[in-house]
């Protein structure tokens, strides 16, 4: 027994002396860190206090310039119709919205219950990104666009970017495979194809997916409940 102790006792010294040299490391990569971001805020606060009158006022103009910028796009993009879901009632509808607008997501659907869902989606981002036009076709009353574009399967989203279709979204395959899925989970697949302004992090209102799921499948429920 008191050899088993001495063991033990001698363990304990080793597992302490070789942690110590690991504990000393970490910290001074801690210190490093902490170091490197107090000096890169500094710096920074040193760079605006050099600013002066004139220095703030070309800031301030080119935020101006940028803001006006902006205002005037979306004035455009709200003409063309866009920061709506609508629908196009003819081919050669489709080939003005597509010239039109810079980015065009166009759903091929038929009334049955998968494009009912896909319906309610595209309404709340029509809404959210308002850089892209968001517009719906009748596959069955559309077949040279169909048949050019090869839609089969629907409900299909084009994605258009530049006149050009760049990618599709065919069914729910790639949004789970069910009709439950989530607003969400379509914005981030569309955004794959850089048809939205997308950084990441859903543009839509914080909501749990549960909750998102169930609104969406009920509202589409109670539209066709009524038709």
């Amino acid at each position: 027994p008191g050899n088993l102790k001495s063991l033990e006792l001698q363990s304990k010294n080793k597992n302490t002396t070789m942690a110590n040299p690991i504990k000393e490391i970490l910290e001074k990569q801690v210190l490093t860190v902490a170091k490197a971001m107090e000096d890169k805020i500094d710096d920074e606060i040193a760079s605006l206090e050099k600013l002066d009158e004139d220095d703030l006022e070309v800031l301030r103009e080119r935020r101006l310039k940028q803001m006006k910028k902006m205002a005037e796009k979306k004035k455009r993009w709200m003409s063309l119709g866009h920061g709506e879901y609508s629908e196009i009632h003819s081919e050669k509808d489709f080939f003005t919205v597509v010239k039109a607008s810079e980015r065009v997501v166009c759903h091929f659907y038929r009334e049955n219950w998968p494009c009912k869902v896909m319906d309610k989606h595209m309404s709340i981002l029509a809404k959210q990104h308002i850089e892209t036009r968001f517009v719906k076709i009748q596959a069955e009353k559309s077949p040279f666009l169909a048949e050019r574009l090869k839609i089969v399967v629907l409900p299909t989203l084009a994605l258009i970017k530049s006149t050009k279709v760049d990618d599709y979204v065919v069914g729910f395959n790639e949004l789970g495979g069910k009709d439950d899925f989530s607003t969400e989970d379509l914005e981030e697949r569309i955004a794959r194809a850089q048809v939205i302004h997308y950084e990441g992090e859903s543009s839509l209102k914080p909501k749990s997916t549960t909750q998102v799921r169930r609104n969406v499948r009920q509202s589409a429920h109670s539209d066709s409940d009524s038709e």
